[in-house]
């Protein structure tokens, strides 16, 4: 079966709202490729490696969540942006992009489907007073130490978290944000919550962590945002009867 590119975003745009959010770069349709689409491969950011795999494959879409076209980097075609761009065209494969709007969706969002594998019940706003909220807060079914949440996160992310310890608290009342979102610590900290998890890490990170005794776990920026492409792919397959395949190239970060 086969669906008009035009069609496959109007459904996307309808589900993620993308109009919605302040991002840093472009939602949606970012290189223009056929008109009918039969395949879709998903993955994370849209990289060399990925991209040649999409051409692999015969995709007619290429969907991810790190696109191109990012708020203040040089915005001239050359480089690796050139390479990149000159095969999604030379394959005429479409690359559709959702950055904020498929963190925060509260089903198939990176942040809903990171709680679903961790076991976080409930879906409170991070960020209080915003209906869009792009990190969540939630309880673990039971209390657990630090030590206990870290092999956890390490087993169903296949990855080994950091951990920083804010003391000898078990963690029940916990906050999430997949990504580069480190900041949101502050976020955690304001609603008293035992621990905070992120993708990624920064110095002042653990002087925060420490000093204000919440637990906090870099579990990779990669590693936590691999699920929200994935989920909005196999929803795509489903809704239009599409092949669908979730590729994912191994990053560390």
């Amino acid at each position: 079966m086969s669906v008009k590119l035009s069609d496959l975003i109007a459904y996307i745009d309808q589900r993620l709202e993308p109009n919605q959010f302040k991002d840093y770069c472009p939602n949606g349709l970012q290189v223009e490729g056929r008109s009918d689409v039969c395949k879709v491969i998903s993955g994370v950011t849209a990289s060399q490696a990925l991209i040649d795999r999409a051409v692999d494959e015969k995709a007619d879409v290429l969907l991810v969540h790190h696109g191109f076209f990012w708020k203040g980097e040089n915005s001239c075609i050359t480089g690796i942006k050139k390479r990149r761009i000159k095969a999604l065209l030379d394959n005429d494969i479409s690359l559709l992009a959702y950055h904020l709007p498929l963190d925060a969706h509260p089903e198939i969002g990176n942040n809903a489907q990171l709680a679903k594998l961790l076991d976080i019940e409930g879906f409170g706003a991070l960020e209080l007073g915003n209906p869009r909220s792009i990190g969540n807060t939630g309880e673990l079914p039971e209390a657990m130490s630090a030590e206990v949440l870290a092999d956890h996160i390490e087993k169903v992310l296949e990855r080994e978290p950091l951990l920083i310890k804010g003391g000898d608290h078990p963690i029940k009342k916990i906050g999430w944000c997949t990504g580069g979102a480190q900041g949101y610590i502050e976020k955690a900290i304001e609603q008293g919550l035992d621990a905070f998890i992120s993708g990624e890490v920064s110095e002042p990170t653990f002087h925060s962590a420490i000093e204000n005794g919440i637990h906090y776990f870099a579990a990779g920026h990669h590693a936590t945002e691999r699920y929200g492409a994935m989920a909005l792919g196999e929803e795509l397959a489903l809704k239009f009867g599409l092949q669908h395949q979730f590729i994912d190239i191994d990053n560390p970060v």
